[in-house]
């Protein structure tokens, strides 16, 4: 990159954050906005105006832009090409260039430590964390376990019992408990209504489900991540449509069911409300949730799988993505 004066107009990009960095520039008008993508936002950093530096711990590693930069004004900037200031450095008094290589890294280290703070910021704001989704589920599972009633819509649970558990043996919040129980409620997976005098009613409706729910999750999350096969929100609504229609049809001596993909795509507006293509499960084939399809007689083309092993995630994917969404309380 050549030396000189660059003029930048308001909103003009002066370079991106992770591009290849081979410049440092002074303001000598304007104001230069540092900034930080953070998810499909973007946050600024610093405000930098005349006669302030930026873009100069590169000049030292030679790694790509932390950050980036971009004029909240008309600006001009000088650009100092590092080729030109390597020359120069090495003229430097060596105790010099090891001292100002020192700060660099210790500049370099301090940003680091930051973005690792800012990360488990992040992860405190999520009010569902994989671990406590599997506490409070084991909670409930253990109550049902050790008191549960039997009834006609399932398995009832002492309110006050529960309460116990979470607060005083597992030290878990009573608040993320109600929560999570509003949300299997909403999914069909219990009943959780208030019955006055600060009681509720509180039924599990498959505790084996639940139970299953929390050993299958906790082996997912300690799992080595080369082994871990993940479904994707986006792929939750095609998982539905193979446990509606495979629930239609006959298994196999080995458990499976060979769905017609052609019927489903054209049957599926009519009775899930939405289309699904017959390829809208190549990824889970990828996956190894499902085989691959395959084309018979006049090009109608099936899909086999094991149903079982589909219909047990799907609730379980949906009680997971349905927590994600929720934030924790500021």
């Amino acid at each position: 990159m050549s030396g000189g004066v660059r003029e930048l107009k308001k909103g003009e990009i002066l370079f991106r954050e992770g591009a290849p960095s081979d410049a440092m520039y002074v303001i000598k008008s304007g104001r230069i906005a540092i900034t930080k993508a953070k998810g499909t936002k973007e946050i600024v950093l610093a405000e930098l105006v005349a006669g302030e530096m930026l873009g100069e711990m590169a000049f030292f590693d030679n790694k790509p832009r932390s950050a980036g930069a971009k004029a909240m004004l008309d600006s001009v900037v000088i650009a100092l090409p590092f080729v030109a200031l390597h020359a120069q450095f090495k003229t430097f008094p060596e105790w010099l260039k090891a001292m100002v290589k020192t700060v660099n890294s210790h500049l370099r280290n301090a940003n680091q430590r930051i973005k690792n703070l800012e990360q488990a910021s992040s992860a405190e704001e999520e009010m569902f964390p994989p671990h406590t989704i599997t506490r409070l589920c084991a909670i409930l599972s253990l109550v049902g376990f050790k008191c549960g009633e039997d009834t006609d819509e399932g398995l009832l649970l002492p309110s006050g019992l529960l309460r116990n558990y979470t607060i005083q043996i597992f030290q878990q919040p009573t608040y993320k408990m109600q929560k999570l129980m509003e949300v299997l409620s909403g999914l069909g997976h219990m009943i959780y209504e208030e019955i006055g005098e600060g009681k509720q009613k509180i039924v599990i409706k498959n505790h084996k489900q639940l139970t299953q729910f929390v050993d299958w999750y906790n082996d997912w999350i300690f799992k080595d991540a080369s082994k871990k096969i993940e479904v994707e929100e986006k792929e939750l609504p095609v998982l539905r449509a193979l446990v509606h229609y495979g629930s239609k049809i006959e298994p196999d001596e080995k458990g499976e069911v060979n769905l017609n993909l052609t019927n489903m795509q054209n049957d599926s507006m009519k009775d899930l409300g939405y289309v699904v293509s017959v390829n809208d499960a190549d990824n889970l084939a990828e996956k190894g949730l499902v085989n691959e399809k395959v084309s018979g007689e006049g090009g109608v083309i099936f899909m086999s799988f094991k149903f079982v092993d589909v219909q047990k995630i799907l609730p379980f994917w949906e009680i997971i993505y349905t927590l994600k969404k929720i934030q924790a309380k500021n």
